[in-house]
């Protein structure tokens, strides 16, 4: 498997947490659950921002290569 198709899982599988994560704080009630919630999600952000720069970085090189 290719790196390109590595990111891409773990891409999807992170924007699917983040989605599980937001239904589950849709419903917290209590101020740790809410907590603990927004900050998987701030990690989870960053973690994807930083997989979609890298992403853009590598496709800006591979086009100026051409």
């Amino acid at each position: 498997m290719h790196q390109h198709e590595k990111n891409m899982i773990w891409l999807k599988d992170t924007i699917e947490h983040l989605s599980d994560c937001q239904q589950q704080l849709e419903w917290a009630h209590n101020r740790f659950t809410v907590q603990v919630l927004t900050d998987s999600i701030l990690r989870d952000l960053d973690c994807c921002r930083r997989l979609c720069e890298g992403m853009r970085k590598k496709s800006s090189v591979a086009v100026l290569a051409n």
